[in-house]
């Protein structure tokens, strides 16, 4: 006996292909970037959309340039900072003692606890 959960319909990519009246596809130029490693990635953009200068290679992750000749070089990355070390470029010593000392006051002002 079948439930009443069933899903009826069709699957994603089995419908006709829609006619051609209906639409008009966007005119879109192909453009090739090239990587360190001599990879080679086409992309199709817009027309009228200006390419943008550095891709990053689909198969091993380098800046690829539009000149197969001269590719761009490694990108430089910044190393891992902690959420504590942005804290320390934007605060100094003393202003991040007051915050805590505030911070305490207030916490055990909550709790009704008196101030130390």
């Amino acid at each position: 006996m079948p439930s009443g959960n069933v899903i009826r319909g069709t699957r994603v990519g089995s419908a006709r292909e829609r006619h051609a009246e209906r639409y008009q596809p966007a005119p879109c130029r192909a453009v090739t970037y090239w990587c360190r490693n001599d990879h080679r990635t086409e992309i199709r953009i817009a027309a009228e959309a200006e390419a943008p200068q550095v891709w990053d290679c689909p198969r091993c992750g380098l800046p690829a340039g539009q000149d197969a000749g001269n590719p761009p070089g490694r990108a430089r990355l910044e190393p891992y900072k902690t959420h504590l070390a942005y804290v320390k470029e934007r605060r100094t010593a003393e202003e991040g003692a007051a915050i805590l000392a505030e911070a305490l006051a207030d916490l055990r002002r909550r709790r009704g606890r008196p101030p130390v």
